[in-house]
């Protein structure tokens, strides 16, 4: 082989190397459910370009069938990232499931119980007395119908049951239940357009009544994080940069939602709302104003637990420092100094 020919090789060989090298990471993302609005920071950093600039390809972002669901999912490597409710994390963290909590994006449970205002009024938990309940056993909505009950001195005894599947909002419409569990942020504005518009849904938050916890979040594996924690890091990057511009503008995070899942089209309005709701409750707390978005704290993170330890909803205590860290976020912060 020549000289010219063996450098030609030679070169070759290095741009191989260095489009291996350079190759961007591929993960995949687990929702808890159907797309939502405060899913919009997967869609945003994917569209704008924030996971590519951290060298990520998000090759997929699947809906899901329910938090409990998701945990598994994440733990088991069928998905690098996942999204879902915090308290079930905690649930899922003392079955053994191997995940970890990046980022709580609501820093206030956003469940509650919601009724059509023209069939029962609720003001208080004790008006639910009575009342069938629609219900789904194996999700986040009865991790949280369990324990709110409980927080209010009341049981699964003081309602009657009826099992539902999702979306069993529909329930609701057609009479069969008198009231379900549901997200402020998701099934409320949902719903409501489908009801009659405002004022035609009575809901009553949990975080007003005692169930003082997380709500939703982003989580991961312990595998992810104790072998690719700079995949994480990246991925928390991209992310907490999409939070902040979905804070920004709403309108522009549904309208990245409908592009990638054009189903959503006539939906804008509500997933506008979504957001807007999360915004206005749930986004924000005294974690946030000192930290920034997304935090979470060891305090909280114990109340959390206790909460649903005392409440029967998980039947022993776990380590909370090793159910959430902080640190992707500190170095995402970081990165806007």
């Amino acid at each position: 082989m020549t000289a010219i020919l063996k450098a030609a090789a030679f070169a070759s060989a290095l741009c191989v190397f260095g489009a291996a090298a350079n190759a961007a990471d591929s993960v995949s993302v687990q929702l808890d459910y159907v797309v939502r609005g405060n899913h919009a920071m997967f869609f945003v950093a994917k569209e704008k370009g924030y996971f590519a600039k951290q060298n990520l390809d998000v090759t997929e972002i699947r809906k899901g069938t329910g938090s409990p669901n998701a945990m598994r999912l994440v733990g088991n490597g069928n998905a690098e990232f996942g999204f879902g409710d915090l308290p079930t994390l905690a649930v899922a963290r003392s079955q053994d499931v191997p995940v970890v909590a990046l980022a709580a994006v609501n820093q206030h449970s956003p469940l509650g119980m919601i009724a059509l205002s023209s069939k029962h009024k609720l003001t208080k938990p004790q008006d639910l007395k009575g009342l069938t309940l629609g219900v789904q056993p194996s999700g986040s909505t009865y991790v949280f119908l369990k324990a709110f009950l409980a927080s209010n001195g009341m049981t699964l005894d003081d309602v009657k049951q009826n099992t539902v599947t999702p979306p069993y909002e529909n329930y609701l419409l057609l009479g069969r239940v008198d009231a379900v569990p549901g997200y402020i942020d998701a099934e409320v504005p949902e719903l409501e357009a489908k009801a009659g518009g405002p004022g035609s849904l009575s809901f009553i938050q949990g975080s007003d009544f005692g169930y003082t916890v997380y709500g939703s979040g982003l989580f991961t594996s312990q595998k992810m994080i104790a072998e690719k924690s700079d995949v994480v890091q990246r991925f928390v990057n991209a992310y907490m940069q999409a939070f902040a511009d979905v804070i920004k503008s709403p309108e522009e995070a549904a309208d990245i939602i409908i592009k990638a899942n054009p189903e959503y089209g006539p939906k804008k309005d509500v997933l506008v709302k979504q957001i807007e709701a999360d915004i206005k409750s749930t986004f924000f707390g005294p974690e946030t104003k000192t930290n920034g978005i997304g935090w979470m704290s060891k305090a909280t993170w114990e109340s959390t637990t206790k909460i649903l330890v005392e409440q029967g909803t998980m039947k022993q205590n776990i380590d909370v420092s090793a159910a959430f860290t902080d640190k992707y976020l500190a170095g995402a912060n970081a990165l806007k100094r």
